[in-house]
């Protein structure tokens, strides 16, 4: 069960086969000249000849006639031209390869720094989209360009290369190649001027091509292509699950700080990772300091997290308090809980006596790091401290320091009014006090002056002999010195207690921010109120300004806006480079660097629904600080979530609306397909007959033909039903209204119902001088045949339909009264529905549409409609109209 293979591993590699990406081969020499890009066109021929579709992308040839003659026979892409400073620099069109769609595109110096204004800093940061888009790179590199070993590099060659890359982009290869070459057969090719021109190679064999250099960088070629080749051998066997001997589980915990030797310590724990195939951590510890950092500190703990994580590491940040022991424990507490087995930490390069008076980190965690090893680095150039780290740097505001020499001063005016009346060994309160006042309010440096002066200010205006340093009495030196040691640690505590109370508050600040836009956001009824919110609180919160960008309709819209921001066609189009690569771009980012604002994609599990464009502050032009880019990223976090919830309820509430429809379209064919049929079948059947019997009598050829006629009215009538409840529905209904008569409209319908009320008695009742009302005299006509045909269909033969006409509150009511059976109780709500009809036994067939178009017709007037049962039985349908619209 022991050797049994971790399936996180398995899963892990089984999705990294089955992804898209494309593969990425890497020649890796240890110097110029070695025959990196000779090697890599001579496999590209080769690729070529299986029929791969190969390009070139970028090849330096270095006018050497064998390259050249290489790449002749090869497809090259046209660079692109980048000005610079009146300078036309060419570098690789990725958008020209990724539109080309090559299965394989050359792209020569790996580590290579584009022009300024290109959209990467990096070349490998190209290839690295190259690759997302699922073309195969071949690439080639010098291992002194490798980002782990560049103090190492500098170390050994005494020249410390500017150009690198992380070492994870080296992890991501799918296969690295070797191209090896004796130091002396390369020193015989550069002094033949096969590398460098004369002039060239003799400065560079004096310089970096000396043989001990040159042995020094083979060897670690050959040493990380032997570690990439057992990475490769134990995820082989970790895929096919082979027996085997597994790592034993190494964590390494690496931490930083702002200190100058947190680069090399990330490096040298990056080295040391790969030697014991262990995962590592690179751990910020924030402590209340942190605030009064200079920007220049808080941008170095960023880039070297940033670093960490371009070689491969997980990055944290955690809060402590200003206490030695405070960092210690919490750094050893995230060890345990993570399962670290090393910590890495860096040699003090402050003085001895500041350790013996602020304590040693490093004491502190061997002490206890219970069976953890601690490994101490230092540094081999021996740094000296920054200028703003040196111990006498005035941490706080010259004024601070006044002012705390200001309070001695007051102190000594009281002790001189109240002299007489105390004990001079009393008076020391007073300067104790104004210890602890300056540490309060001041900060720490005040205070240990404060202290300082408190002792010499008693010593030479309180103690006899006055105004000297000496003293008649021994047991004053004692005092002073009690004095002094009471007042530095009155001032450390209070002043350290002051930080961990700022720090409680930022963190509860942020808590706080955090809550009320969590609150918000789930009190936000749609999309729009979303983005409202999320721009209100980030731009509350971190005083810049912001946008909100949605994809719609395969680009970019920028949906919410800080005032004053606008955004031209380049800031667009980094936004949506952002959402379809997912990655952060623009501002403080390796991406387009030279945009207004910094993109963020807002992802969820889902993928990326929108970007957050963060600017620049309103009164700086300072990058965001760890804690302030963890803070963003969690309203980020949120933000994207309450935008999916939004988008998928929008898409619930579509797909409810779709199944309506096809409800509705159901209930339609349902509701209509009877009636339809029944007079095209009695239509057929009357031509059918008067087709087939030519010698039938007059009578029944005129019943038949009178039959088609009636059947095809009905279709006409059910038909424009349909076309009415879609204009309706549409709302492409029109009113051309004008004054009508009342007693006018009723005639009309009556006479448009013919037939259909033969067997029934209309009754009118019009009140007199009824006056006009502003109407559509057709639609009206529509809506007093509906209700008098219903009115038909639900009364007895020969029963008596009643239309009346009369004034109630200046609007006019018309009603329609029948002696039918009546309408249920718990239909009364729902008659005017589309496609209702009641249920009760004397129900007729119909298609339940009359109704809803009177409703719709009457309402598009201004006025109401409603049924009600009648006394003695029946039913009243009333309508109740504006005189005027």
């Amino acid at each position: 069960m022991e050797n049994r293979p971790d399936p996180d591993e398995l899963l892990k590699n089984i999705q990294a086969e089955e992804t898209k990406r494309g593969r990425l081969k890497i020649f890796l020499g240890y110097v110029a000249g070695v025959g990196k890009t000779y090697a890599m066109l001579e496999a590209a021929h080769q690729r070529k000849a299986q029929g791969v579709d190969v390009v070139v992308g970028y090849i330096e040839t270095h006018k050497r006639a064998e390259t050249e003659e290489l790449v002749e026979e090869l497809e090259v892409l046209p660079r692109k031209l980048v000005e610079y400073h009146n300078v036309t620099l060419p570098e690789m069109d990725v958008d020209g390869v990724i539109n080309r769609r090559p299965q394989l595109v050359l792209v020569d110096e790996f580590a290579h720094t584009n022009a300024p204004g290109s959209r990467h800093p990096k070349r490998y940061q190209d290839v690295q989209e190259i690759l997302a888009a699922g073309i195969d790179v071949y690439t080639t590199l010098n291992i002194q360009h490798l980002e782990s070993l560049n103090d190492v590099v500098a170390q050994v060659t005494g020249v410390t290369v500017r150009e690198t890359i992380p070492d994870r982009v080296i992890d991501e290869a799918s296969e690295i190649e070797v191209i090896d070459l004796p130091p002396d057969e390369l020193l015989v090719r550069l002094q033949e001027g096969k590398v460098y021109v004369p002039d060239q190679a003799a400065r560079a064999i004096q310089k970096f091509f000396r043989k001990g250099n040159l042995t020094a960088l083979r060897e670690m070629s050959l040493r990380r292509a032997a570690e990439r080749v057992d990475d490769q051998m134990r995820a082989y066997m970790q895929t096919r699950a082979i027996q085997g001997i597994w790592a034993a589980g190494e964590c390494l915990l690496v931490c930083i700080s702002p200190s100058p030797l947190s680069e090399r310590l990330v490096r040298t724990t990056r080295r040391l990772a790969d030697e014991l195939n262990a995962e590592w951590i690179a751990l910020y510890v924030e402590t209340p300091q942190f605030a009064s950092m200079s920007p220049d500190k808080r941008d170095r703990v960023a880039n070297i997290l940033q670093l960490a994580e371009d070689l491969g590491a997980r990055s944290y940040i955690l809060s402590a308090g200003s206490a030695m022991d405070s960092v210690a424990q919490t750094i050893i507490e995230f060890a345990h809980k993570n399962n670290i087995t090393k910590i890495v930490t860096g040699k003090p390069l402050r003085p001895r006596w500041q350790e013996f008076l602020r304590g040693s980190l490093v004491d502190k965690l061997i002490h206890k790091s219970g069976d953890i090893d601690v490994y101490v680095v230092t540094s081999s150039d021996k740094p000296s401290l920054p200028a703003d780290e040196s111990p006498l740097k005035l941490h706080s505001p010259i004024h601070r320091y006044v002012l705390s020499l200001l309070l001695v001063a007051l102190a000594t005016v009281i002790g001189f009014l109240i002299g007489g009346r105390v004990e001079q060994t009393n008076l020391v309160m007073l300067y104790l006090l104004t210890v602890v006042v300056s540490a309060i309010y001041l900060g720490r440096g005040p205070a240990i002056l404060a202290s300082l002066a408190g002792v010499l200010t008693f010593d030479v205006l309180f103690v006899t002999p006055y105004y000297t340093f000496a003293v008649s009495d021994t047991q004053y030196i004692i005092v002073f010195i009690a004095l002094f040691l009471v007042g530095m640690v009155i001032s450390q505590l209070t002043a350290r207690a002051s930080e961990q109370a700022q720090a409680a508050r930022q963190r509860e600040a942020e808590t706080a921010e955090l809550y009320d836009l969590s609150r918000d956001l789930a009190s936000s009824a749609n999309l729009e109120s979303i983005l409202h919110v999320l721009k209100k609180h980030l731009e509350q919160t971190f005083n810049r300004t912001i946008v909100v960008l949605l994809p719609e309709e395969n680009r970019m819209v920028a949906y919410v806006v800080s005032e004053n921001l606008k955004l031209n066609d380049e800031e667009m189009a980094v936004a949506d480079w952002v959402y379809r690569h997912a990655e952060p771009a623009g501002r403080h980012t390796n991406t387009l660097p030279a945009a207004q604002l910094r993109y963020l994609p807002l992802k969820t599990s889902k993928g990326v629904v929108g970007v957050l464009g963060v600017g620049k502050p309103n009164t700086s032009d300072a990058d965001l600080t760890p804690a302030e880019r963890r803070l963003m990223e969690s309203f980020a976090n949120q933000g994207a979530q309450a935008i999916e919830r939004a988008l998928l309820e929008e898409q619930n509430r579509q797909m409810v609306l779709l199944q309506s429809a096809e409800k509705l379209q159901n209930a339609l064919l349902n509701s209509i397909s009877h009636d339809l049929r029944t007079p095209l079948v009695a239509i057929t059947g009357a031509l059918s007959a008067l087709d087939e019997n030519y010698e039938m009598d007059e009578p029944a050829r005129n019943a038949l033909i009178e039959n088609a006629r009636g059947e095809a009215e009905r279709l006409n009538r059910l038909v424009g039903n349909l076309l009415n409840m879609t204009r309706i529905e549409s709302g492409a209904i029109k009113l051309h209204l004008e004054p009508g008569d009342v007693q006018d409209l009723v005639g009309t319908a009556i006479e448009q119902l013919g037939k259909r009320i033969e067997h029934h008695q209309i009754k009118v009742d019009v009140t007199a001088n009824f006056p006009l009302i502003s109407m559509d005299f057709t639609l009206m006509v529509q809506v007093i045949v509906n209700l008098l045909e219903n009115a038909v269909k639900y009364s007895p033969e020969d029963s008596i339909i009643e239309v009346a006409a009369s004034l109630r509150d200046s609007k006019a009511r018309l009603q329609i009264l029948d002696r039918g059976a009546g309408i249920p109780h718990d239909d009364l709500s729902r008659i005017f529905d589309k496609f209702y009809r009641t249920e009760h036994p004397e129900s007729v067939s119909g298609t339940g549409l009359g109704l809803s178009i009177s409703k719709g017709i009457v309402e598009a007037h201004g006025g109401q409609i409603h049924a009600m049962n009648r006394e003695g039985g029946g039913t009243i349908i009333e309508v109740e109209l504006p005189l005027k619209i």
